[in-house]
């Protein structure tokens, strides 16, 4: 199968799957959905979509090239799609922390989490301008390789995965399989902007990654996933605003009178960091709640 039969089918699958759960929403009187919010959510995809069209010629062709370089090469095929799959998997969680921990690239991925919903259009409510950088997590593959056709056709498959665990309706998931794989538990939590949720379960199908590097936070019964951004925005069905919010900011700063060393600070720290104490990181926002109720003080612990 390519990547183009694949979209072509998973299409057609989301869109009656998406129907199902919001008439199951509508009816059980759940309110997962909104109008305006799933418009902006298809919105994004769109545009997604676009820019990744304009940039696909010219990231394919630097795919290609450490392709044609590559160092190794791996004769199994049971072997090259597996370790595909795994590698693949490992360097969406590098891109995807950095995206997290670094104030320049969250304020291109901060789109994907500005929503108050969570449902299944919220898997398609895509950090727009990704795909110009994207890519350059790839290379390493390619240069293993990893044939770059391949590489996009296995992405796929893995954000088609990504997408069905946007849903509030699974629960969990056997405990085998939430010991490797991403729930939708898990991802709830990721959406989350309580502060012990904040910057947590960065995989995006095996939660392996969280465990090993200290980024996995349980879904916890006494504490309600509350989606959205730490800080709402004010105008969250305003698309442009949506999609350029974090850069008007940085670009205030860029502009101020702060020292080159602070304005590289918001840059390249990560969202919340302040030179002078204002505002603060996630880490600095869970350091304030050691002192919290003993379950709360556990879970981070944990975590």
């Amino acid at each position: 199968m390519d990547e183009n039969s694949l979209l072509t089918i998973s299409g057609v699958i989301f869109t009656l799957i998406i129907g199902f759960e919001m008439i199951l929403s509508h009816f059980q009187l759940r309110n997962y959905y909104y109008w305006k919010d799933t418009l902006i959510n298809l919105f994004f995809c769109g545009v997604n979509m676009g820019v990744d069209l304009l940039c696909r010629g010219f990231y394919v062709f630097v795919l290609f090239f450490f392709f044609n370089h590559k160092l190794i090469g791996i004769a199994n095929p049971f072997a090259y799609w597996l370790l595909l799959f795994i590698l693949e998997d490992l360097m969406f969680y590098i891109e995807h922390s950095v995206d997290h921990y670094c104030r320049i690239f969250w304020a291109v991925h901060v789109t994907h989490h500005s929503s108050e919903s969570f449902n299944l259009t919220t898997g398609i409510r895509s950090s727009v301008f990704q795909p110009v950088y994207r890519f350059i997590y790839f290379i390493p593959l390619a240069l293993i390789g990893f044939n770059p056709l391949d590489i996009m056709l296995m992405y796929s498959i893995t954000q088609i995965y990504g997408i069905l665990l946007h849903t509030q309706y699974i629960q969990k998931m056997p405990s085998w399989f939430e010991s490797i794989m991403v729930s939708p538990s898990h991802h709830r939590v990721h959406h989350g902007s309580n502060v012990i949720y904040l910057d947590k379960n960065m995989g995006m199908c095996l939660i392996i990654w969280d465990k090993i590097f200290g980024t996995f936070q349980e879904e916890l019964p006494d504490e309600k996933v509350k989606y959205g951004l730490k800080t709402p925005i004010k105008e969250e069905y305003h698309p442009t605003k949506l999609i350029f919010h974090e850069w008007v900011e940085i670009a205030k700063i860029l502009r101020s009178g702060l020292s080159l060393k602070h304005k590289l600070g918001y840059l390249f720290m990560p969202p919340g960091w302040s030179h002078d104490g204002s505002s603060k990181t996630a880490t600095e926002l869970r350091a304030e709640l050691k002192g919290s109720p003993p379950k709360v003080k556990k879970a981070l612990e944990v975590s």
